[in-house]
């Protein structure tokens, strides 16, 4: 399961990265996508739309189900990932990268992990 060292993760499987500015990049982990299967459809939160920490702000679906995404952080979303309207599938293939799902200017933190507590987390 590939936990890159250098993110912060969230209790309900998406992970932030710092981009500067106040901004974040958030998307869903490895383990996220593994459990959920073949990606087919994500709903992005708009841009300009205000999230708070552990509200949902859109789904993905699979060809297993259908699973919500929890905000990591509160803030207001500044960008989303266009590309996984005709490309689900990036989410896939590469979660960490092409795979991002938003930007968040944050206003404050939710319960973030660091990679260590993340890997106990999904490992037991």
């Amino acid at each position: 399961m590939n936990i890159p060292d250098d993110l912060k993760y969230s209790f309900d499987h998406e992970w932030v990265r710092d981009v500067g500015g106040g901004v974040v990049q958030v998307g869903i982990t490895d383990y996220a996508q593994d459990a959920l299967g073949d990606v087919v459809f994500v709903e992005l939160p708009t841009v300009g739309t205000s999230v708070e920490a552990r509200m949902v702000f859109g789904e993905v679906e699979s060809t297993k189900s259908v699973s919500e995404l929890f905000a990591p952080v509160t803030g207001e979303v500044v960008a989303a990932n266009e590309d996984l309207e005709t490309g689900p599938g990036r989410i896939n293939e590469d979660p960490y990268g092409e795979g991002w799902i938003c930007e968040v200017r944050v206003i404050a933190e939710g319960d973030l992990m660091d990679a260590d507590a993340y890997r106990l987390l999904i490992e037991g």
